[in-house]
């Protein structure tokens, strides 16, 4: 990785070597195995972080080149894939979702409870591409416990996402839950983008797969990113942890990784909001398109005005605060990322009008256009409780910063 001096770029060599010093705390604490971070501003990399091991049973030391279960960070990549496709005049965003997936034409909303069992009523508005994108549909991922429905979820999931499924069977499946709200009521996180996904195969008559290599993957040379890991490319694949405390990681089965399990498995049913194996570089890649205006080396993915758009935020007031469960969250939300929206709401330094997303096993990037800046993490790590780690290496990025 070609580092440039900080100086370059209005930012201090002796301020980001702090980034070091605190993300080594994190694996010598026996916190987290192995971690990646990268800086990039004004184009160019000014910091490049390689700490712990990729494989802490084999004494592997973590690599430039490894591959990573990046999770959540396939939504923005699918998102955008989406929005190639309303560029090409495939659809508007206010069509319904049951223009390309039937069965959510017959999926009802939940509307309380009665001695009979749940009360269910017809869709009002229906689910439209939109809300997908923004997560206002009434999908959810089971998660919490403040709806019976939430229940119904997770008796679903663990049948969910066996690699011999295909994606049509899958989204069929999440189409016979009802939804939680009217689509547009509330914001909750949740399936969209595996339904996305989906609609991307039926609008591009083609596999998600295909159509990412083609679309994104292919001009932006994402060479490792995809849904399955080659054996070529096995030994270069992060071990995925998980922790019960704030320390002693322990070792994955690749039956125990959740939505995923096998990766080295090919599979028919492509998870468009969890799915993708991918590396740093990769995924800098696909982040200095989106910086770029949507442009990269030989061609334009998307325009200026969509790129704008979809990291524009797209909540209205009557929805927010955004919340997790319990958890009051500092963004708004735009068409496939989380969007800043008030420096003095937010939790951690960040310019309005920043946005990004992370992946359950703590994957994280963030793009901030006032500051021309990209910010990434890269590690394999499911813990329980939050760890500080992304918190951290945001703000030593930014006092960085010295212009």
């Amino acid at each position: 990785m070609k580092v440039h001096s900080p100086e370059e770029v209005g930012m201090s060599s002796e301020r980001l070597a702090r980034i070091a010093a605190v993300i080594e705390q994190f694996v010598q604490g026996n916190q987290l195995p192995g971690i990646l971070t990268l800086v990039q501003r004004r184009g160019k990399v000014v910091h490049y972080g390689q700490h712990g091991m990729m494989d802490i049973e084999a004494g592997k030391p973590i690599q430039e080149d490894a591959l990573f279960r990046i999770y959540s960070m396939t939504k923005p990549i699918v998102s955008v894939a989406l929005m190639t496709l309303y560029e090409a005049g495939r659809f508007s965003l206010n069509d319904p979702v049951s223009k390309f997936v039937p069965a959510f034409a017959k999926t009802k909303v939940y509307a309380g409870e009665s001695p009979l069992g749940l009360t269910l009523v017809d869709q009002n508005p229906a689910m439209t591409l939109h809300h997908l994108l923004t997560h206002t549909s009434g999908l959810s991922y089971g998660w919490f416990f403040d709806s019976p429905v939430e229940q119904l979820y997770r008796n679903l999931v663990p049948k969910l996402y066996r690699r011999d499924q295909t994606l049509e069977e899958v989204v069929n499946q999440l189409a016979e839950l009802p939804l939680l709200f009217q689509p547009g009521a509330q914001w909750r996180y949740s399936f969209a983008t595996d339904v996305l996904g989906y609609v991307v195969q039926v609008i591009a008559d083609m596999p998600l797969a295909d159509f990412l290599q083609e679309r994104i993957f292919s001009p932006l040379g994402m060479t490792d990113t995809a849904f399955v890991v080659p054996p070529q490319n096995l030994h270069r694949l992060a071990q995925i942890y998980k922790s019960e405390r704030l320390y002693d990681p322990v070792a994955l089965q690749p039956d125990e990784v959740g939505l995923l399990r096998d990766v080295t498995v090919p599979t028919q049913c492509p998870s468009g909001g969890g799915g993708l194996i991918s590396s740093l570089g990769d995924y800098l890649a696909f982040c200095t398109c989106l910086i770029n205006n949507g442009r990269y080396p030989g061609g334009q993915l998307l325009s200026r005005k969509t790129v704008a758009w979809m990291t524009a935020d797209h909540i209205p007031a009557r929805l927010k605060p955004l919340k997790m469960g319990a958890e009051q969250l500092d963004f708004g939300f735009g068409l496939g990322f989380k969007v800043a929206t008030s420096l003095g709401e937010a939790r951690s330094l960040t310019s309005v009008g920043e946005y990004g997303w992370g992946g359950a096993a703590k994957t994280n990037f963030w793009i901030d256009p006032a500051e021309e800046l990209i910010g990434l993490m890269m590690t394999q790590h499911m813990p329980l409780e939050p760890y500080p780690v992304q918190e951290r290496f945001r703000n030593l990025t930014y006092q960085a910063i010295v212009d």
